[in-house]
C-alpha cells in the first residue's frame, strides 16, 4: 500500500451524539461500527452507507470504550459509572453489569471466544469477568500497576495493558508470567501489529513507540502529531505498513512503519482526535473526535 493508497477522502460524517465521542470502532469484519461518548450512549452504524442503525442506552455517565465480540451478537461497554456492561446487540438489552472496579474504567476487551471481558481501570487494576457465569464477581483481578491503567489488547493467552505509570505489562494467563516494559512516559493507547509481533503504544510525549514483543527492543518512534492530555488511539493499517493516530489539534497522521517518515497527514475534524480504527480489510477507516462526529474516510 503506498501513500496515495491510504484513507484521507471524507465519505461520511456520521452524526448524532450529543457531546464528545470517546472511542470508535469497527467490528470484526469492518461491516459495522460502534461509537460511544460524553453523552452516555452506544451507537451502531453502517459506515458504508453512513446509516445510524441503533441507539443503547444504559450508562449513568459517560461512556468510554465499547467492544463487540465476534459473531456481532453481544457488546461489552465501560464509562464513568464504574461498571462494566455486558449487552445483547439486537435487542439492546443489558443482559449483565459488573460492579467490581473502585473508580472510572477506561477500556473494554473481549477475548477471542467472547467467553470473557477484560476491563481496564482508573484504580490501576485489570478485571477479568465470565460472560457465562451468573456471578457479578470478577475471576481474576490484576492489581500490579502504579497508575490508571488506560488501554488493553488480548491475544489467545495474553492480556496486554498500557498504564499511565509508564510501563506496557504482558501478563501469561496460562504460566501466571509478568513482562513489563517501561517507555518512562504515560502511556495511553496500546494496539498490536496484525502478525502479533509488535505492540504499538501511545505516549503522552507526543510520541508512538514500537515495540518488539518477543525481545522488548524499542524499534521505531513516530512523531509529529500532538499527544500530551487526552487519550488518542493510535493503531496499524491492516497490511501493517503503515502506522496511524490521531492529534489533538484536529489533524490524522500516517508514519511510514519502517523509516518513520510522515507520509501523509490531514485535517480531519475540528477538535482533538480521540479514535483511530481501520478497516480489517479495505482501505477505509473511522476516526471519531471531541467534535460530536464520526467521520469515514476512505482511498
Amino acid at each position: 500500500m503506498t501513500a496515495v493508497q491510504l484513507p484521507k477522502q471524507k465519505v461520511h460524517v456520521l452524526e448524532g451524539h450529543a457531546g464528545a465521542v470517546l472511542a470508535a470502532r469497527f467490528n470484526s469484519n469492518g461491516e459495522y461500527a460502534l461509537s460511544c461518548g460524553k453523552d452516555r450512549t452506544i451507537r451502531l452504524w453502517n459506515p458504508h452507507r453512513g446509516i445510524h442503525i441503533k441507539t443503547y442506552k444504559a450508562h449513568g455517565r459517560e461512556v468510554r470504550d465499547v467492544h463487540v465480540t465476534q459473531d456481532n451478537s453481544k457488546l461489552c461497554s465501560c464509562g464513568g459509572d464504574r461498571q462494566v456492561f455486558y449487552w445483547d446487540v439486537s435487542t439492546g438489552h443489558v443482559i449483565r453489569k459488573f460492579r467490581g472496579h473502585d473508580s472510572e474504567v477506561n477500556a473494554v476487551k473481549f477475548n477471542e471466544y467472547a467467553s470473557v471481558v477484560v476491563s481496564a481501570g482508573y484504580d490501576k487494576s485489570l478485571r477479568v469477568w465470565d460472560c457465562k457465569s451468573r456471578s457479578t464477581e470478577p475471576i481474576q483481578i490484576i492489581d500490579t500497576f502504579l497508575d490508571s491503567v488506560m488501554s488493553i489488547c488480548l491475544t489467545k493467552t495474553e492480556i496486554i495493558a498500557g498504564s499511565v505509570d509508564g510501563t506496557v505489562r504482558t501478563f501469561d494467563i496460562r504460566v501466571g508470567r509478568e513482562i513489563s516494559d517501561n517507555f518512562g512516559q504515560p502511556v495511553n493507547c496500546i494496539s498490536l501489529s496484525n502478525d502479533g509481533n509488535c505492540i504499538l503504544a501511545s505516549c503522552l510525549d507526543s510520541t508512538l513507540r514500537l515495540l518488539d514483543r518477543s525481545s522488548g527492543e524499542l524499534l521505531q518512534e513516530y512523531k509529529g502529531h500532538i499527544c500530551k492530555s487526552f487519550k488518542t488511539d493510535c493503531c496499524l493499517t491492516n497490511s501493517d505498513a503503515h502506522v496511524a493516530g490521531g492529534s489533538e489539534d484536529g489533524y490524522i497522521y500516517f508514519w511510514d512503519l519502517v523509516d518513520a517518515s510522515v507520509v501523509s497527514s490531514f485535517r480531519a475534524h475540528d477538535l482533538v482526535v480521540t479514535s483511530v480504527s481501520y478497516h480489517p480489510k479495505e482501505s477505509c477507516m473511522i476516526t471519531s473526535s471531541v467534535d460530536s462526529t464520526v467521520r469515514v474516510w476512505k482511498a
